[in-house]
């Protein structure tokens, strides 16, 4: 098969986690007889330093005319005080827009080989599998209106007012609720709805349609949750969530906490779905800080690389080859510097992409 994608490389460790999933992709690829055909091309702040666009046309136009798109991460405080559209984050969301992707897809997966990096006890991460749906086209990050004000509505010079508006329409609730219901009829049947229904108009609209959806999938389990509660009852009871379905905000937030259960936000992939080209990236954002010194975690990445070949092509073996080969890396004691903790040497970057190509090899022979 012919895997034709895109690769946005981006800003920070961007480029330094992507290139290693990219070289698991190509051992993916030469040992189960697929053809990779990629192209690179900036976005975010790497695109803004080269054309003045977070999201030039061309980027644009590669990933449109692509099967789908590898996205490392964006974002530079270099660009702190541009305007909001000539910011790197702009072009994030101006990507997800134009690709159609209303369904990002945030696994947190507990693996047993790394149980002493969570904050919680074993016995209760143990066993943790989430599957978070988050809504990405709505809600308050692409609300109208939204503004900065020179001056208050009192008038009063030097007090400003900010505006950003939660916007939700039934059909945009319906279709998430429908992707996240199907995944839970492949998986344990359970979906736990987040919400603020006690506060928000948007969220009490949400409830009702999510729990109309409902009802033509009898055999799932639908419960209800306010965020606030959500969010203790994430690091609480990890185990007892299945598919959690939410808004756009919540959702961002809720699956960097299930980051931190599961060991590390390094370790999260995602796929933004529901258009007709996918977007896989890790959760993880661009860490400036740590930028160029080979210490990032690329595990995000590539595990990210494994939910491309999932959901744009239906190769589930060759997702399951990556996710088999970072789980018997991990087993085999290899450890960036966020998972070694004091008790693991730390090892690079690419040592850590080198061997999960390797495992990949050794499966794929």
């Amino acid at each position: 098969m012919l895997l034709k994608l895109t690769i946005l490389p981006g800003d920070g460790i961007g480029p330094e986690v992507t290139e290693q999933a990219v070289l698991v992709l190509q051992a993916v690829a030469g040992g189960f007889g697929h053809q990779l055909q990629l192209q690179h091309k900036p976005i975010g702040g790497a695109a803004l330093t080269l054309v003045n666009d977070p999201l030039p046309a061309d980027t644009l136009q590669a990933c449109l005319s692509s099967s789908a798109v590898l996205l490392g991460a964006v974002g530079s405080p270099a660009f702190d005080h541009n305007p909001g559209h000539l910011r790197p984050e702009a072009g994030l969301l101006r990507i997800r827009r134009e690709l159609g992707a209303y369904a990002n897809l945030r696994p947190a997966v507990f693996f047993p080989a790394i149980e002493d990096c969570s904050p919680l006890r074993p016995e209760i991460v143990r066993g943790t599998d989430i599957m978070i749906v988050r809504e990405l086209l709505g809600g308050l990050y692409f609300g109208q209106p939204r503004s900065i004000s020179a001056t208050s509505e009192s008038g009063n010079p030097g007090s400003r007012i900010a505006v950003n508006t939660m916007t939700y329409g039934e059909s945009e609730i319906e279709r998430i609720a429908r992707v996240g219901f199907a995944l839970a009829m492949k998986r344990h049947r359970k979906v736990l709805s987040v919400d603020k229904a006690n506060v928000l108009e948007c969220s009490r609209l949400w409830r009702e349609v999510v729990t109309r959806v409902g009802k033509d999938y009898p055999e799932v389990k639908l419960a209800h949750q306010y965020v606030d509660s959500a969010a203790m009852l994430l690091v609480q009871r990890p185990t007892d969530f299945d598919v959690l379905l939410t808004e756009n905000m919540f959702g961002d937030i809720l699956s960097d906490q299930a980051g931190g259960v599961v060991g590390s936000l390094g370790l999260l992939a995602s796929a933004s779905i529901g258009g007709p080209v996918g977007l896989y990236e890790p959760v993880h954002g661009s860490a400036p800080d740590i930028a160029g010194n080979g210490i990032a975690n690329p595990l995000g990445a590539i595990l990210s690389a494994a939910m491309l070949l999932r959901h744009s092509f239906r190769l589930e073996k060759e997702a399951a080859c990556i996710e088999n080969a970072v789980s018997a890396v991990l087993a085999q004691g290899a450890r960036t510097p966020d998972l070694a903790g004091t008790t693991h040497a730390a090892i690079s970057t690419t040592e850590m992409g080198k061997r999960v190509v390797e495992a990949v090899k050794s499966a794929a022979e």
